[in-house]
């Protein structure tokens, strides 16, 4: 168990269809990182947010997974992103949870996102992941669920709510307002990391990655339209602090999801 875990972000561009390109400025990127306990990529990191291109997906035993678990168990660190993968002959936005160890978890996205039409060419997931790792209760989302609070609500007393995402400039306001108000209801770290660059529909993304610590503070945030590294350190005993100074989680509804 670890009080303080450390998460490291990697804020980029990324090339437009092109895994092996963004495989190779990943490693470069993260060359000189140490000491972190997971790092982040950003959502559908070897692809871009090419959603109809699913002649692009890989498999769960495809080149990008491969390479995910040679990169974290060099780093001794969990890699975290999410890839367009076909299984069982659908396609999913599927985040992949990869130790150093080499055991690999996976969420897919709940909430496809229906304004450039994701629903029409991949599967929507239907289950949360929660992970325990190194003490820390974990869940891990993707973008466009950040919009919907009832699924990412915190009935599980996670620790650490996280969102990778390719969130556009245009509606980057929304981004920050929503990424503070899942920290404050939740009484949880929250992470959302955000790419940068301009991708294949001319969409542009101003990054706009950030920590937020369980009271709805910012702790960190990436320079806005740069890449760059966010690394930054967790307390354990902070975030039990501050539930016990405010203990509202022990006053939240109680209600069953059924659709």
């Amino acid at each position: 168990m670890k009080e303080d875990l450390n998460i490291c972000l990697l804020q980029c561009d990324l090339h437009w269809e092109d895994a092996l390109k963004n495989r190779t400025q990943i490693d470069a990127y993260l060359a000189e990182v140490t000491g972190a306990d997971i790092i982040l990529l950003p959502e559908l990191f070897s692809t871009g947010f090419s959603v109809a291109s699913t002649h692009l997906a890989e498999t769960m035993d495809g080149e990008t997974l491969t390479w995910m678990k040679t990169l974290s168990e060099k780093k001794k660190a969990v890699l975290c992103g999410s890839v367009m993968i076909e299984d069982k002959g659908r396609v999913f936005n599927r985040l992949l949870w990869v130790e150093p160890n080499g055991r690999v978890l996976h969420y897919d996205k709940r909430h496809l996102f229906s304004l450039i039409e994701e629903d029409k060419h991949f599967t929507a997931g239907t289950e949360r992941l929660i992970v325990e790792y190194e003490g820390w209760k974990i869940c891990p989302m993707i973008c466009y669920d950040l919009r919907f609070p009832v699924f990412v609500r915190n009935d599980v007393d996670y620790d650490l709510l996280l969102f990778v995402a390719n969130w556009p400039n245009t509606r980057i306001s929304a981004w920050d307002a929503l990424l503070k108000a899942r920290a404050i209801e939740n009484q949880a770290y929250v992470i959302g990391l955000n790419r940068v660059g301009t991708d294949g529909f001319n969409a542009e993304y101003p990054g706009h990655s950030q920590v937020l610590d369980p009271e709805g503070d910012c702790i960190s945030m990436a320079p806005e339209h740069e890449v760059g590294l966010v690394e930054v350190t967790l307390s354990k005993n902070y975030l039990m602090a501050c539930r016990k100074r405010h203990p509202f989680l022990s006053d939240r509804d109680a209600f069953t999801i059924t659709d």
